[in-house]
């Protein structure tokens, strides 16, 4: 299990340090604020009080190449692009970066940030998604077009196969794989004669505009 380090405990990041962690991560928290380390050290592997900024504690923590690195300082983009300058020169290979915004993202892209998220942006196209489409859990955009979604089926569909739902031919919906929600079982590439049941999540690959009919 590859071991992550990061670096500032606001929402953001103190959120990612507890998910990891209850997932098995061996996980490294950073901040100088002492409250912050406090809450957050029972859900870390390791909790250090230190200034992320300063060469020296990464390079005391010992990072390997093959560590990943979040930095999550929302809108001090000085802090953020020190650090980033200093993982590559260490030859830090996975450094993802939280920005507050597009100048921010094309900066830490520029400086050697491997993944630049933007968080309220995300959220954001998440909710307006979940307008645009009804009853679609979480989508995955593609190339060309074609977006991955997790669809919770109408009870129209529940005790029919794929084959009668006929979604590929009428909507151009490809059925990929369905997974139950109580014991998380995934069915990949289910069959045609696969009955559709209570309980269970359609994962499909469609274009947007193709969605927009099957919805």
């Amino acid at each position: 299990m590859k071991r992550v380090v990061v670096i500032g405990l606001g929402i953001f990041g103190s959120n990612i340090v507890k998910d990891l962690y209850e997932n098995g991560f061996d996980v490294v928290a950073i901040d100088k604020n002492k409250d912050a380390i406090h809450r957050i050290k029972d859900y870390a592997t390791k909790a250090i009080v230190a200034d992320g900024t300063e060469n020296e504690v990464m390079e005391n923590i010992a990072l390997q190449e093959d560590d990943v690195v979040i930095i999550s300082f929302g809108e001090d983009l000085a802090a953020s692009t020190l650090i980033t300058l200093h993982l590559k020169k260490m030859k830090v290979k996975n450094i993802i970066v939280k920005a507050p915004n597009e100048e921010h993202k094309l900066i830490l892209e520029k400086v050697g940030a491997t993944e630049v998220i933007i968080p309220e942006k995300e959220v954001a196209s998440k909710v307006a998604r979940s307008l645009i489409f009804p009853g679609v859990l979480d989508c995955l955009p593609l190339s060309e077009g074609y977006m991955i979604f997790e669809i919770a089926p109408p009870n129209s569909f529940l005790g029919k196969s794929i084959a009668e739902l006929q979604l590929r031919s009428k909507y151009h919906v490809e059925v990929i794989a369905v997974r139950d929600v109580l014991t998380d079982h995934i069915q990949m590439v289910p069959p045609a004669h696969y009955v559709i049941k209570d309980g269970e999540i359609l994962v499909v690959i469609a274009k947007e505009k193709d969605i927009q009919k099957f919805k």
